[in-house]
């Protein structure tokens, strides 16, 4: 256990000098009923450029698919506090150039992410593990899925990297714009119909403009990567988070003064370079309207024109399973909108489910996180206000109302719910994989009760689910 920490603590080029002469210590790592995912790389794995590497996946000790690969580290708050790295990677062929594979069941896409589980060996008690159970994003896209909503595929698997044993890890389908992912084709032209979608926007932070070629120690600290806003990555939505005319200049140096007041728009897909002006007018403009709309429309009548814009269903979806899971970064980071050709805006897919589940501490499990904004004051980041608008909207409440009542006789039922924990639980617990994470990722005088931090999941969505029972039943 200890060598374990130590080793994690080590340079990457160490830990693989260090293997080569001790086999023995990580071959008790490479079995379990868990597949194996194994990365060799060639160099070090850096946050800003995929090294070069091969991958194999292994199910109960039989290789089932591997290749060429690209790997890098991701996250951005994540990468920085975390021993514990999350991993993006690319399948390519010989040549280099990104190629479809199915992995695990699920369908062949090129883009994939293995997430880890934020974990720190020093810092405060509260933030040496984000997500205790390793569950958060398994469970709300599995959830989410189960209501009709697409989400990220996972599978359960345990990872090895250069020979040195990482843990359990989730991989996953990387949210993009794919038939098979975030189906919303690509823009063409410079005219309608062509130019009204594909569109994928995220509201988000900017880490991944962050400049390339640097030495490895600066991204540990680059917290102004994060806020540097460019109109060639993004657009600024004309209003404020109070629904007021911005009255300052955008892409403005990172966390300026004003900067609590701004939403940003990135562009996801398109990426920039693929984007024509018309393109960019066509998307700003749009959401221009619907924003304005909404802020325009008497919600006390019976007509509405924001919803020429949205799909308001999918609003309703998106609210609901953020607000189920206590995702405190809902709405305004990792938010993801998407425009198909020839439709309405939608919510989602949601995604960066780890400080959730009654982990967050900034707003009360017997509030709507959409209400963040009361909470907290001036953060970098704010709800826009597309949000207290909506829930003073009857016609958007009672959409919710009906699709919650739907969800709970259903696939976010007590039992489902409950069901899908208790089952993830058992499968972490029985395979060694929870237990093997643990040992590993343990900080002196700190570890994990893993079966009392499920429990704690259990008992925050009882908590939830009964209060947004009541709440929403008011409506």
């Amino acid at each position: 256990m200890y060598f374990g920490f130590m080793l994690r603590r080590l340079p990457l080029y160490v830990i693989i000098v260090m293997t080569l002469g001790f086999n023995s210590c990580t071959q008790e790592y490479t079995s379990g009923q868990l597949p194996m995912v194994y990365l060799d790389v060639d160099g070090q794995i850096r946050p800003d450029d995929k090294k070069d590497g091969t991958f194999s996946i292994e199910v109960d000790n039989r290789k089932v698919v591997g290749g060429n690969m690209g790997v890098e580290y991701r996250g951005s708050t994540s990468y920085r506090l975390s021993d514990k790295k999350s991993y993006g990677f690319e399948i390519r062929t010989a040549n280099g150039n990104g190629t479809p594979k199915a992995l695990l069941g699920m369908p062949a896409g090129s883009d994939w992410i293995l997430m880890g589980h934020v974990v720190r060996s020093n810092g405060p008690d509260e933030l040496y593990a984000f997500d205790p159970t390793l569950m958060h994003h398994y469970i709300g896209y599995e959830l989410a899925r189960g209501i009709g909503v697409y989400a990220a595929r996972c599978r359960w698997v345990e990872l090895t990297v250069n020979g040195v044993y990482q843990g359990v890890y989730v991989l996953m389908e990387k949210p993009k714009a794919h038939r098979m992912r975030i189906d919303v084709g690509t823009p063409s032209g410079r005219k309608e119909p062509g130019i009204t979608g594909g569109y994928v926007l995220k509201i988000d932070k900017t880490a991944s403009y962050a400049p390339s070629g640097r030495e490895l120690s600066y991204y540990d600290n680059n917290w102004g990567d994060d806020a540097n806003y460019t109109g060639y990555m993004s657009f600024r939505s004309e209003y404020d988070i109070e629904g007021a005319l911005m009255d300052v200049e955008p892409f403005r140096p990172p966390y300026h003064d004003q900067q609590y007041r701004e939403t940003y728009f990135l562009f996801e897909h398109p990426k920039p370079n693929g984007l024509n002006g018309e393109m960019r007018n066509y998307i700003e403009d749009y959401m221009f309207g619907f924003e304005t709309a909404l802020l325009n429309d008497d919600l006390s009548s019976s007509t509405r024109t924001y919803t020429d814009y949205i799909d308001l269903t999918s609003f309703a979806d998106g609210f609901i399973m953020n607000e189920l899971a206590g995702n405190i970064d809902a709405y305004r980071i990792s938010t993801f909108l998407h425009k198909p050709r020839g439709e309405k805006l939608r919510f989602g897919p949601i995604w960066d489910l780890n400080i959730g589940y009654g982990r967050q501490g900034r707003v009360p499990w017997e509030d709507w996180i959409a209400n963040y904004n009361d909470y907290v004051e001036e953060d970098a980041w704010m709800v826009p206000f597309w949000w207290d608008r909506l829930l003073d909207d009857p016609q958007f409440r009672t959409l919710v109302k009906n699709r919650w009542s739907t969800y709970r006789s259903g696939p976010l039922s007590d039992a489902d719910i409950f069901r899908l924990v208790n089952d993830t639980e058992d499968r972490l617990l029985s395979t060694g994989a929870a237990e093997r994470n643990y040992d590993l990722w343990r900080a002196e005088n700190r570890s994990i009760d893993f079966e009392g931090e499920v429990d704690f999941l259990r008992y925050y969505l009882e908590q939830r689910l009964a209060w947004m029972d009541g709440e929403i039943s008011s409506w």
